[in-house]
């Protein structure tokens, strides 16, 4: 199983098919860090252990948030016309295979 922080830009919905996946997952708006500097959030994630999961284009700042010192950041990029509910679907009984350069979803 993964610990997940979810960051307060992505709706709370998404973390369901993640924890029915098994995985840990903690919201920050749900531990006081509503509006903190990604710093704060970053190091939130980092005490548990946990991936960060956001849609906060300053976590893609490697110089800030340099390669192997973390425990993953995972930026995702949805269009606003797309819903939180279709998210979801896309996720669910889905393999989402993450690899340097692609991402490769196989659904059912």
């Amino acid at each position: 199983m993964v610990t997940i922080v979810v960051d307060e830009d992505m709706h709370r919905s998404v973390a369901v098919p993640l924890k029915q996946l098994g995985h840990q997952v903690l919201d920050v708006r749900d531990h006081g860090l509503r509006g903190a500097p990604d710093q704060e959030v970053f190091a939130f994630a980092q005490r548990r252990g946990a991936a960060l999961l956001t849609g906060d284009l300053d976590f893609a700042n490697l110089l800030a948030f340099p390669l192997g010192t973390h425990h993953g950041i995972i930026l995702t990029r949805f269009p606003n016309e797309l819903s939180t509910q279709r998210i979801n679907e896309e996720i669910v009984g889905s393999l989402i295979i993450l690899e340097p350069g692609r991402i490769r979803i196989r659904r059912p």
